[in-house]
This record gives C-alpha cells, structure tokens and sequence, in this order.
C-alpha cells in the first residue's frame, strides 16, 4: 500500500477528513473530532497508528511480531503501530483501520453514529 492509496482509504469512510494538529508532517484521519489514525505519510518505512481492542491489541503484536507493535506515543493499551511495507497483507492492514474507524464511532453519540449509518 503506496501513502497515496492509505490517505484515500482513510478518508474513503463517512465523515473522515485529515487533519495536521502535530506539524505538516504528521498526518492525523478524524471521523466527527476524534482521531482513529496518525501517520507520517513521508516515514520510512509507511507506519500508521490505529486504535484497536485491547485482547485484539495485544494479540495482533504476537502474531505479527515487529510488523504491529504498542503504538508509538499512544496509550500502548490501545493502539498498535502497524508497519504498512508490503510484509503484511493489504486485506488486514484495510481491516485493522476500518476496525479502528468502528471503534471510534462506537464511543460517538448515538446520534452521531446514526448519522454516520453505523449504529
């Protein structure tokens, strides 16, 4: 996944949009205010922070040990840092970031999560 094509599935979500609230560099994908992933687009290698379940968490660094680590400059409990250089496969990096999209939106109001067609 090129930085190109992890921009534009992070902003391929309702409501999402890219904010700078760190510098030009550091990258931050909100969906209503709230952030549900941060990446240096320009890092090498292509990393992106994204907030995920706990047990999922914690889980996802065994399997995929130094490709998803505790995040970097996050709370380490609640998001992983995923390395996006082509050793993981496409299908699961997309699913991590929808699943840290969901997770957002869960913690939204109902109204809001309506709104986004995500009850």
């Amino acid at each position: 996944m090129t930085p190109q094509e992890l921009r534009a599935f992070c902003l391929s979500f309702n409501a999402a949009v890219e904010d700078f609230p760190f510098g030009p560099d550091a990258s931050v994908f909100k969906v209503l205010g709230k952030m549900f992933a941060l990446s240096r687009l320009d890092g090498r290698p292509l990393t992106i922070n994204l907030k995920c379940d706990p047990e999922d968490a914690v889980r996802l660094r065994g399997e995929h040990e130094g490709l998803i680590a505790p995040g970097y400059h996050m709370n380490k409990r609640h998001w992983n840092t995923v390395t996006v250089d082509g050793e993981l496969p496409e299908r699961l990096v997309r699913e991590l970031i929808e699943d840290s999209y969901d997770l957002v939106v869960a913690g939204l109001p109902r109204a809001e999560r309506l709104r986004l067609d995500r009850p």
